[in-house]
């Protein structure tokens, strides 16, 4: 589907509906929309992302799932949300209020809904969202209640340095320790 530079300038005032459900085993959590996703409805829709094909080269799904397919993830116990609602054509769009203020909205989210982990994917927005400057890619220290935390790489096509091999590694880390636990 394409879209004028009209028709996504217009999405900055779409909200993009969370793909949730209580007790999920990961729920991810982006950064905030692309004004694709926001046009769209559907997360991680811009299509130099790398999110549904890192998810399944990772294992956590059976094959590559596509943008609009995104409601099929709570059959895999996986779920999506993003640190900011408001959609943008760059993250830099986002001030660091904004970026705390989603943190604060966030953990309120995780302790309503109860994921086993949250996989915020952007360790940038992680650090700045729960002020924690020196965290790195993979398991967190904080928690949110029982919810544990994962910092992953952004997929966005804009994070070069992060190769689909390398990206599909890490999440597939994050996967293996969510299969072993109960």
């Amino acid at each position: 589907m394409r879209f004028t530079p009209e028709e996504l300038e217009a999405a900055r005032d779409r909200v993009v509906p969370d793909v949730v459900t209580g007790g999920l085993r990961v729920l991810f959590c982006g950064i905030n929309p692309g004004l694709m996703t926001a046009a769209t409805g559907h997360h991680f829709a811009r299509p130099g992302n790398r999110f549904w094909p890192v998810l399944h080269a990772a294992g956590f799904t059976p094959r590559q799932f596509r943008p609009a397919e995104q409601s099929a993830l709570l059959d895999h116990g996986l779920g999506i949300t993003n640190v900011v609602a408001r959609p943008t054509a760059r993250a830099d769009e986002l001030t660091a209020e904004e970026y705390r203020e989603g943190g604060r909205l966030l953990a309120e989210k995780v302790a309503r809904l109860r994921p086993r982990w949250l996989a915020v994917a952007g360790v940038t927005a992680y650090r700045v969202a729960f002020d924690d400057k020196h965290a790195a890619i993979g398991p967190q220290e904080r928690t949110l209640g029982t919810t544990r935390i994962w910092a992953l790489p952004n997929p966005s096509g804009l994070n070069a340095h992060w190769t689909l091999e390398t990206m599909a590694e890490e999440y597939g880390r994050l996967r293996t320790a969510a299969s072993t636990e109960s």
